[in-house]
C-alpha cells in the first residue's frame, strides 16, 4: 500500500508551532536583559530550528511507501530507543554528579570557589538529574514499550512520541544549565523556573493523550496492570506540577517569578507536592516496570493478580495524603501533622502487598537466580522496596521523626530507595529492554551483569550504612545535653563528627558509579558486536499480547 509524499497534518502543525516558538525566542533574547535567559532563549531558538529542521529532513527523505512505519512488526520501537539511550546516560550524569557533591561534602575545598561548581548548584543538578532525567527517561522508555507490548497497538500519533521524548530532554538541559547558572525557585525537586515549568506542563500533556490514545486503540480487551501504575503516575504528577508549580513571573523577560502560595499553605503545598513526586514519579512508576519485567524475565505470570489490583487502589488512595510528616514540629497544625503520620503507617500495607507480590511471582522459579544475574537485580530491587517501605512509615512516627529529622538518617533512607530500589529496577529493565530492541540474542556478557550488580550492591551498603549510623549520631548530639541545660555539643563539633562516614559515602557512591561504568560498556559492546536475532515476520495484528 502506498500514499502520496505529502506533508502530514502533525508534521505540519508541529513545524508551524515551532516557528512562533523560533520568532518568540529571538524577540526575548533581544529584549531580555537577564543572561540566564537570553542564555535559555537562544537554546530553546536552536532547539526548535533543529526541530524544523528534523521535520523537514523526514519529509524529504520519506518513501512513497509505509516504510515509515518502522520497527519490529509495527511498533513505534524507536522513541523507546531514544529513551533508554537517554536514561543510560543520564544516569552516568547525576551518579557523577553525586558522587562529586558527596566528595565536596567531605574536602570542602574542591569546589575551587567556583560558583557554577558550589554545593548548592551541583546538588539540585544531581536530585534532578537522578530522580527526573534518569529516573524520568527510564520511566518513558518503559512505559511507551510496555503499553505497546500488552495493549497489542502501536503508539499514537506520529510526530508525537518523538515530541515528548526530544521535549523532555530538552526540560532536562534547561533545568540543569538553569541550575549552574543560579536560576531557582527553591522548592524541593521544583526547581525550575517558571518558563521551564510551562514547557513541561505542554509536554506531559502529550505524554498523557499519547499513552490515553494507545490504550484506547488497544486490541486486548484487557488492560494490564503494569498500566494502570503507569497511568496514575503520569496523570498524578500532572496534577501535582501544575498546583505546586503555580507562579506570577515578574516579565516574560525574566526567570525570576513569585510563587502564589505563602507561608504554612505554601510548605503544605510544596510537601504535597514532594513526597507525591516520590509516590507518583519513583514509586508507581516504577511498580509499573515491576509488574512488567519481573515475570517477562522470570517467565512466570504474576503471584496474584488480585492483589497487583488491591495493591494499586490502595497505594493510589492512602500515598496522597501523607506528605506532612515531612512538616513536623512546624506551623502546619497538629491535626494535619497527626493526618500524614497516620496514612503513612498505613502505607506499610499496600508497599508490602505489592513486595510480596513481586517476590512471590518467581514460585517455581527462584533457581533463575543462580543463573540470571539481570532477574537478580530486579528481586534485589523489590527487596529494597520493601525494605524503604517499611522505614519511610516508621521514621514518619513522630518520636522516632524527631530524632531522624534534618539528619543523614534522612539521606541514607532516600539512597535506600532511590539506588537499590529505583536504580535497580531501571538497570534490570534496561538490561532487558536493549537486547529487545537492537534485536540481538543475549547480553554481550552476564558476567560483566553480574560484576555490575556486586559492586554496585557493595556500594549502596556502604552509603546506607553510613548515612544511617551519622544520621543517628547526629541526632544524639544535637539533642545531648549537661548537667546544666546546655547543649552539650556545638553545631561544629557534630559536623567534625561526620567526616569519616562522608568518605564512606564517597566511597560508596564510587563503587556505584563504576558498577554503571561497567553497564555502558555491556550495553554498546551489545548493539554492537551481539549475535543479531532473527526477524519475525508475523504482523501486529496477529501476535498476542506481551
Amino acid at each position: 500500500m502506498s500514499e502520496t509524499k505529502n506533508l502530514r497534518l502533525g508534521e505540519g502543525l508541529t513545524a508551524a508551532c515551532l516557528g512562533l516558538g523560533l520568532i518568540l525566542m529571538i524577540v526575548i533574547a533581544g529584549k531580555t536583559h537577564d543572561g540566564a535567559m537570553q542564555f535559555h532563549a537562544y537554546l530553546l531558538a536552536a532547539a526548535a530550528l533543529v526541530a524544523i529542521a528534523a521535520i523537514v529532513n523526514r519529509f524529504l527523505d520519506r518513501q512513497e511507501t509505509d516504510a515509515w512505519r518502522t520497527g519490529e512488526s509495527g511498533y513505534n520501537l524507536g522513541v523507546v530507543k531514544l529513551a533508554t539511550v537517554a536514561a543510560v546516560f543520564w544516569g552516568l550524569v547525576s551518579f557523577l554528579a553525586g558522587l562529586v557533591i558527596a566528595l565536596q561534602l567531605a574536602y570542602p575545598a574542591i569546589d575551587l570557589d567556583l560558583p557554577w561548581f558550589s554545593f548548592g548548584r551541583l546538588r539540585p543538578l544531581h536530585t534532578s538529574a537522578a530522580i527526573f532525567a534518569f529516573g524520568g527517561n527510564t520511566l518513558l522508555a518503559t512505559s511507551l514499550y510496555v503499553v505497546q507490548r500488552t495493549s497489542r497497538a502501536r503508539l499514537a500519533g506520529d510526530i508525537a512520541p518523538w515530541f515528548v521524548v526530544w521535549g523532555y530532554n530538552l526540560f532536562i538541559v534547561l533545568a540543569a544549565t538553569g541550575y549552574l547558572l543560579g536560576v531557582t525557585q527553591s522548592k524541593e525537586y521544583a526547581e525550575p523556573e517558571w518558563y521551564t515549568d510551562l514547557w513541561l506542563t505542554i509536554v506531559w500533556v502529550v505524554y498523557l493523550l499519547v499513552y490515553l490514545a494507545t490504550l484506547m486503540k488497544r486490541k486486548e480487551p484487557h488492560i494490564y496492570v503494569a498500566n494502570w501504575f503507569f497511568l496514575a503516575f503520569i496523570v498524578t504528577i500532572a496534577m501535582l506540577h501544575v498546583v505546586n508549580n503555580l507562579a506570577v513571573p515578574v516579565s516574560i523577560y525574566s526567570t525570576k517569578s513569585y510563587i502564589v502560595w505563602a507561608g504554612v499553605q505554601d510548605a503544605m503545598t510544596q510537601w504535597w507536592y514532594g513526597h507525591n513526586a516520590v509516590g507518583f514519579f519513583l514509586t508507581a512508576g516504577f511498580l509499573g516496570i515491576m509488574y512488567y519485567f519481573v515475570p517477562k524475565r522470570a517467565d512466570r505470570p504474576v503471584y496474584s493478580y488480585r492483589l497487583s489490583i488491591i495493591h494499586f487502589w490502595s497505594l493510589v488512595f492512602l500515598y496522597i495524603w501523607a506528605g506532612p510528616h515531612h512538616l513536623f514540629y512546624t506551623a502546619l497544625p497538629d491535626w494535619a501533622q497527626t493526618l500524614g503520620m497516620t496514612f503513612s503507617v498505613m502505607l506499610w500495607m499496600p508497599s508490602w502487598g505489592g513486595m510480596i507480590n513481586g517476590l512471590m511471582t518467581l514460585s517455581g522459579a527462584w533457581d533463575k537466580l543462580r543463573t540470571d544475574p539481570v532477574l537478580r537485580m530486579l528481586v534485589v530491587s523489590v527487596a529494597f522496596y520493601g525494605m524503604s517501605t517499611f522505614e519511610g512509615p516508621l521514621m514518619s512516627v513522630k518520636a522516632v521523626n524527631s530524632l531522624s529529622h534534618y539528619t543523614d538518617w534522612t539521606i541514607g533512607h532516600t539512597h535506600s530507595g532511590a539506588l537499590g530500589w529505583v536504580a535497580f529496577v531501571s538497570f534490570g529493565a534496561i538490561y532487558c529492554l536493549v537486547p529487545w530492541l537492537w534485536q540481538r540474542k543475549g547480553l554481550y556478557s552476564d558476567k560483566l551483569v553480574n560484576w555490575h550488580f556486586w559492586i554496585s550492591t557493595l556500594g549502596i551498603v556502604l552509603y546506607i550504612t553510613a548515612m544511617w549510623v551519622s544520621g543517628i549520631l547526629q541526632g544524639l548530639m544535637w539533642r545531648a545535653y549537661d548537667s546544666l541545660g546546655f547543649l552539650e555539643y556545638s553545631f561544629v563539633e557534630s559536623v567534625e563528627a561526620m567526616h569519616p562516614f562522608y568518605v564512606i559515602r564517597a566511597f560508596g557512591g564510587l563503587l556505584f558509579v563504576i558498577g554503571t561504568l561497567i553497564m555502558i560498556y555491556n550495553l554498546w559492546r551489545t548493539v554492537h558486536s551481539g549475535e543479531v536475532m532473527e526477524k519475525r515476520a508475523a504482523l501486529l495484528q496477529q501476535q498476542p499480547a506481551e
